[in-house]
């Protein structure tokens, strides 16, 4: 049995019209979301063993603040190839993952990780900015892992959700 924590990455900011998408940085609301997220993965006790991220600012800036909530002890592996990735692209990304890895972070971007959800899934789930999806996934090698893979859908953490169960 594998894991695998689907998340995309924090609210970026839109402020500067003239920066390349693959340049914009977090917004206030990511800032503070992404540690808050990284908090949660500590608490749950599902601390990964490798993280996996897009090379666009916002996904590193993501993946920085939620390893140094987390207290992720390992490197970050940002990749290009998962800035915008489709599902599949990122199915081969998971496949590398040597076999002594248990639990594994991917952050990235929509479509490509709601796509990854729903065929691992096999369930309709929408990813909001720095939403984290859990999956338990029924392999033994990283290498088996396609689309007959059906996994399950442990839980599901959307920002406001945990924002607003905390002021409760």
């Amino acid at each position: 049995m594998k894991t695998l924590l689907i998340m995309r990455h924090a609210k970026s900011s839109w402020k500067d019209a003239e920066l390349p998408d693959l340049e914009r940085p977090l917004n206030k609301r990511g800032k503070h979301d992404a540690p808050m997220m990284g908090e949660l993965i500590k608490d749950k006790e599902l601390r990964p063993q490798v993280m996996y991220a897009s090379t666009a600012k916002r996904a590193q800036m993501t993946a920085e603040e939620v390893a140094s909530a987390c207290k992720f002890k390992g490197d970050i592996t940002y990749l290009e190839n998962l800035y915008l990735a489709e599902a599949e692209a990122i199915l081969n990304v998971l496949r590398s993952t040597p076999d002594e890895i248990e639990r594994v972070l991917i952050i990235g971007h929509n479509p490509g990780l709601e796509g990854l959800l729903q065929i691992l899934s096999r369930r309709v789930e929408s990813l909001p900015t720095a939403a984290i999806a859990y999956l338990a996934l029924p392999i033994s090698h990283w290498a088996d892992l396609n689309d007959q893979v059906e996994g399950e859908l442990v839980e599901l953490w959307k920002p406001r959700e945990i924002k607003h169960k905390s002021k409760k």
